[in-house]
């Protein structure tokens, strides 16, 4: 279909109407493919109209000249449960000179869920009147997946918002820069934010989003506080929450876990950049023998086609705390208490012992990055997955040489070249010039990071900081950190991987990489009963200190097999572990048993 102008009255409209649909499925999408060329061919709409509602709900616009191309335009149009119908509007104001048009429009994904004959197991969910079978995952997301509301219904209202009528119990922090925002309809900034809510995919519904225009700064951030929540237990308790982050300076959106009320918390997943205008669901599982908060952290880009929206957020298995508060962090510095005696126990030499219940596990399971024993005794004495230093908490890292050292060598120790914390608070004023002034975490002279300092030791000194024992990673394991290298005498920093007596060069970099915290990525991959050593060696004078902080080690839990059998989109590996049928034969040992690159396939 194209348009072609006849006359020439000042404002005309050419309206391309659809026939009406009934309803559609939660996981529905539009497509079509559109022209618009020429010098004065304007904008065009797309608009939903739903029976009952005055006001249309632009599902997608074009502004201007597109270039002379066929461009593919998707669309999510989610779950909608009354009749409705499409309307393609095209304006002309007196001036029209180029073509509009549009072809091949597509439906995908749009039924409801077909009826089923049965649905056993506890990860399945039977629909009431639909007798479609769904995932137990989806049951209480404020979505309508099974099409009669039956998954939706009996959930407990403080553990869902849909933003439609405040914040429910959640919160805003007040140590944050500035606030969420609750709106309806599209965001004040074209070409980014949503342009209707998840909860009813119109222009009617609310959603929460982080406004990027002026006043906002570069690395502004805005935090949620959900509710407080009990310790998990032995099941699983999940949060899903759904976002969109549309626009070229898209910055980032992280979730947090903590159980101290005046602790950033631990990060448990985060999304940088532009994810395309269209919101998205996300579930993170969640475990803690502690009470527990989530903290949802949106991050200002730098400029104001950065808006990030939230909606639809729940929780499934958890239960609330009925406590006030959560505890603070007292400033004395009080290690894990561990109980001197181990409990009752049946294991062997070759097992560990769980703390709290004595129950048993392989000596493979400890330090891997999953905690195998209830009470996560078993990833007490390793490296954390993530460490920022803010704690002044080396998380795990130790330094070999101190450690044979220490004993009457307290004189020799202080003027050795070694690993240890720092902040920009501390700083002489000469030092600004081979030191960060701030560290990565915060960006403030408060922060704290981790440093090499070379007004210690001489020319080609070495200073090493190992994780302990690291007994199994997975395939895409790998660490990220930042690091910093300023000053006209920096020496190198190495990552090493060491293994029994053997230890090898994973990554290095040497002399002045300029006055900014630059990121590094290191992949590890499968390794078993190694140690990851960051070496510094000094350079010829004091003037350049080697610095380091937000050490994370990325998906290195090794697999897990589950009992479930593998989807058509997936290949099942030798060891029955299940991978995306995309990742066979690309170099990479994803099953780790080699099997996804075995020459037969």
């Amino acid at each position: 279909m194209f348009i072609l102008k006849t006359s020439n009255s000042i404002s005309q409209i050419a309206r391309l109407r659809s026939p009406k649909f009934r309803q559609t499925g939660s996981n529905c999408t539009l497509s079509f493919w559109y022209y618009n060329y020429g010098e004065s061919v304007g904008a065009a709409e797309l608009q939903l109209l739903v029976d009952g509602l005055k006001q249309p709900t632009v599902l997608w616009r074009t502004y201007y000249s597109e270039g002379n191309q066929w461009l593919k335009a998707v669309i999510q149009l989610g779950r909608l449960p009354h009749p409705f119908q499409f309307s393609l509007d095209k304006i002309s104001l007196g001036v029209y000179e180029g073509v509009s048009a549009i072809d091949d429009i597509r439906f995908e994904n749009c039924a409801l869920p077909p009826p089923a004959l049965s649905c056993e197991g506890p990860n399945h969910f039977w629909c009431r009147d639909t007798k479609a079978c769904i995932d137990s995952l989806l049951v209480c997301d404020l979505v309508d997946d099974c099409g009669d509301g039956s998954d939706e219904d009996s959930c407990d209202p403080d553990l869902q918002c849909d933003f439609e009528n405040g914040l429910c119990n959640w919160e805003q922090d007040v140590e944050d820069d500035f606030d969420w925002i609750r709106i309806q309809g599209p965001t004040p900034t074209v070409n980014t934010g949503p342009l209707k809510d998840h909860t009813t995919g119109t222009a009617r519904g609310h959603y929460l989003y982080l406004e990027s225009s002026e006043p906002r700064q570069f690395r502004d951030k805005a935090v949620l506080l959900s509710p407080l929540f009990n310790p998990s237990g032995y099941g699983t308790c999940a949060f899903r929450f759904h976002y969109h982050m549309f626009g070229k300076e898209v910055y980032k959106l992280s979730v947090f876990q903590r159980t101290v009320s005046n602790a950033k918390g631990w990060l448990l997943w985060y999304k940088f950049g532009n994810q395309e205008n269209r919101w998205i669901r996300q579930t993170l599982f969640l475990s803690s023998s502690k009470p527990f908060q989530i903290l949802v952290k949106g991050i200002v880009g730098d400029g104001f086609t950065g808006d990030i929206g939230l909606d639809d957020v729940s929780f499934l298995g958890c239960t609330l705390y009925n406590g006030k508060n959560l505890p603070t962090i007292s400033t004395t510095t009080s290690g894990t208490s561990v109980p001197a005696t181990l409990p009752m126990n049946n294991c062997t030499e070759e097992e560990f012992v769980c703390r709290a219940s004595g129950h048993c596990i392989q000596m493979i399971q400890k330090c891997d990055f999953r905690s195998d024993c209830s009470d996560k005794s078993d990833e007490s004495a390793c490296v954390t997955e993530v460490c920022d230093f803010e704690d002044k908490d080396l998380c795990g890292w130790y330094q070999p040489a101190l450690e044979q050292m220490s004993g009457n060598y307290s004189i020799r120790i202080t003027k050795t070249f070694k690993w240890q914390l720092g902040r920009g608070a501390n700083l002489y004023p000469e030092e600004e010039q081979h030191r960060p002034l701030t560290d990565h975490t915060m960006c403030t002279e408060e922060g704290w990071y981790l440093f090499a300092d070379s007004s210690n030791g001489e020319f080609g000194d070495t200073a090493d900081i190992a994780t302990p024992v690291i007994s199994l990673t997975g395939p895409r394991c790998k660490i990220i950190f930042w690091n910093h290298m300023n000053g006209s005498t920096i020496g190198s920093l190495e990552v090493l991987y060491k293994s029994s007596n053997k230890t090898s060069k994973l990554w290095s970099q040497t002399g002045s990489q300029g006055p900014q915290w630059n990121r590094a990525e290191v992949f590890l991959g499968i390794r078993s009963n190694f140690q990851v050593i960051f070496r510094a060696k000094r350079g010829v004078s004091y003037m350049g200190d080697v610095a380091v902080d937000d050490i994370t080690f990325e998906d290195c839990s090794p697999l897990l097999i589950s009992e479930k059998p593998c989807t058509s989109e997936e290949f099942m590996c030798a060891n029955k572990y299940c991978i995306p049928k995309n990742n066979l034969c690309d170099f990479v040992n994803d099953c780790e048993d080699n099997s996804d690159e075995s020459p037969s396939i």
